[in-house]
């Protein structure tokens, strides 16, 4: 199982799409990103846009790498789904949110 988060335009077209495994779950609910990538439309008020996303994001970033030894912890033991492979993956997620803030988010489980 994957994750897939989308941003669109207004127009429905796509402006970036991110995939990771659903095994980063646990980690993205400790840094407390896992509502705005997994759920963004279950929060309160749901999160619609990028620029809801971003706050989020950075505070998550700056946790994951304020404590790795923390969240590596929550490394899948098979290799599929590392806090290595998670940190840039949340960076590219939130530069593309930066860069589109006004584009509409989605997330497939």
């Amino acid at each position: 199982m994957s994750l897939d988060f989308h941003l669109e335009n207004d127009q429905g077209a796509s402006l970036a799409n991110f995939n990771i495994t659903h095994n980063l779950n646990g980690m993205a609910e400790a840094a407390g990103i896992y509502g705005c990538l997994w759920r963004p439309e279950e929060q309160d008020p749901p999160i619609k846009t990028a620029a809801q996303c971003v706050p989020f994001l950075r505070a998550g970033l700056a946790d994951l790498k304020a404590g790795p030894a923390k969240f590596r912890l929550f490394s899948a033991k098979n290799g599929w789904g590392t806090y290595e492979q998670f940190v840039p993956w949340v960076e590219k997620v939130l530069a593309a949110c930066e860069a589109n803030p006004d584009a509409l988010v989605s997330a497939s489980r």
